[in-house]
């Protein structure tokens, strides 16, 4: 599982230099790994009127439910623009989304590496009928 989980934290860092963050120059990316094997990936896309703006991380679970998908072994995001070396982790928002289809573990990447954490503790008290 090491081999994917960098391969997905790459990939996060690529795929942020795609962002279209024109506003914060804040550029994100995520890529996540679903139980079929299937890697997707997302960067976040801003506008000028900012609550249309969307998460890297949505815009890669988008592409993976539109494409079929149920469940979401593990999602890694990273910004490559952060001022300092903060890891950043998915905003609540998408933790929610991400709560909807069974995310079981999330990376967030650095300029040092990533870590690995389960979605529960990202999330304790998720909402769920």
């Amino acid at each position: 599982m090491v081999e994917i989980d960098q391969k997905l934290a790459d990939l996060a860092k690529e795929i942020a230099k795609k962002a279209h963050a024109p506003y914060s120059n804040f550029r994100v990316g995520a890529a996540l790994i679903t139980d079929s094997g299937n890697i997707y990936t997302g960067c976040n896309i801003e506008n000028a009127s900012y609550p249309a703006t969307i998460c890297a991380e949505d815009v890669a679970v988008f592409k993976a439910i539109s494409e079929g998908e149920t469940k979401i072994n593990t999602l890694a995001v990273a910004c490559i623009d952060a001022e300092s070396d903060t890891a950043i982790f998915p905003c609540g928002i998408s933790r929610q989304r991400m709560s909807e289809f069974n995310t079981e573990n999330v990376i967030v990447v650095n300029n040092d590496g990533f870590k690995k954490y389960k979605f529960s503790d990202i999330l304790p008290f998720d909402f769920k009928f």
